[in-house]
C-alpha cells in the first residue's frame, strides 16, 4: 500500500480498504453560516461549497469508494430568497459546463436524481448533456440530488405503481421492495452505506428516506466548505469502528 501523503492523496494507512463504504452520501450543510462568519454574502459560501464537493469527489476516487451522492438542492429550497435560488441554478449550470471535460477524463459517471423537469430549461439541457457524455464512465458514480425530496420521491413511485396496477400491467401481490425501488429516482443505484452531514445538524432533511434504512450516519460539526480530506478520514475511521447488523443479532 502506498504511504500516506500530506494531502491524504492515498488511502491513510489506518483505514482498511475492505471496510470502506462503497457508497457515501453527503448533506452539505453550513455554506451560509461559513460565509456569514467571514462577513461574506451567502453566495460565496455556496461557491466555496462547490470546491469542497469537488475535492471530496476526487478523494472518493483516490481512495477506491465507488459512489458519492450529494444533496445539492431540495424541494424545500425553492422557498429561499429568489436571488439565492437564481444564483444556485446558474452556479449548477456553470460548474457543470466548466467541469465536464475533467469528469470525462477522470472516468466519472454523472447522474442527477430528483424532479428535474421543474428546473430551468438551460440547466436541464446541461444536465442531460453531462449525463450523456459520462454514461459509460466507471471509476465512480457521482449522483447529484437536485430538486429532490424523499417524500415526493416515494409518492411519485406509488403513483407510478398504482397506474400500472390500474392498467392491469402489475398485480398488487407482485409489488415487492425490488419493484418499488425500480420506480424511485435512484433506480439502479445501491443504497448508501454511509451518510455524512456537516455543521452539526442531526436531521435527514427529507433526503433518501427509503434508501437510508440501514445507512450509518456520521455528524460532523465542521461547516461544509471546511470539510476536507482530513475530516473525511475521521468520518471513515468512525464508520470502520461500527458493526453493521442490518437488524440482525
Amino acid at each position: 500500500m502506498k504511504t500516506q501523503q500530506t494531502e491524504l492523496q492515498y488511502l491513510p494507512l489506518d483505514l482498511k480498504q475492505e471496510l470502506l463504504p462503497q457508497h457515501v452520501a453527503v448533506i452539505m450543510d453550513g455554506n451560509g453560516r461559513w460565509a456569514k462568519s467571514r462577513g461574506l454574502p451567502r453566495m460565496m459560501g455556496h461557491k466555496a461549497g462547490v470546491n469542497a464537493l469537488k475535492d471530496l469527489l476526487h478523494c472518493c476516487k483516490d481512495w477506491g469508494i465507488k459512489a458519492l451522492t450529494a444533496y445539492a438542492f431540495s424541494t424545500e429550497n425553492w422557498q429561499r430568497p429568489e436571488e439565492e435560488v437564481e444564483f444556485l441554478m446558474n452556479l449548477f449550470q456553470r460548474v457543470l459546463r466548466q467541469e465536464l471535460r475533467e469528469m470525462v477524463e477522470e472516468n466519472v459517471q454523472i447522474q442527477f436524481v430528483g424532479n428535474l423537469s421543474a428546473l430551468p430549461q438551460a440547466l436541464q439541457a446541461e444536465i442531460s448533456h453531462s449525463m450523456d457524455q459520462t454514461k459509460d464512465n466507471r471509476s465512480i458514480r457521482f449522483t447529484i440530488a437536485t430538486n429532490y425530496g424523499g417524500r415526493q420521491e416515494i409518492l411519485q413511485a406509488c403513483r407510478a405503481i398504482a397506474q400500472k396496477v390500474k392498467e392491469d400491467l402489475l398485480q398488487p401481490e407482485d409489488i415487492s421492495e425490488e419493484v418499488f425501488e425500480a420506480h424511485l429516482y435512484t433506480a439502479g443505484i445501491a443504497d448508501p452505506d454511509l451518510l455524512i452531514r456537516t455543521s452539526g445538524e442531526m436531521r435527514l432533511s427529507n433526503f433518501l428516506l427509503w434508501q437510508m434504512a440501514y445507512s450509518e450516519i456520521y455528524i460532523s460539526d465542521t461547516l461544509w466548505p471546511d470539510f476536507n480530506r482530513h475530516e473525511f478520514h475521521r468520518a471513515l475511521s468512525a464508520y470502520q469502528q461500527r458493526e453493521r447488523r442490518f437488524g440482525k443479532v
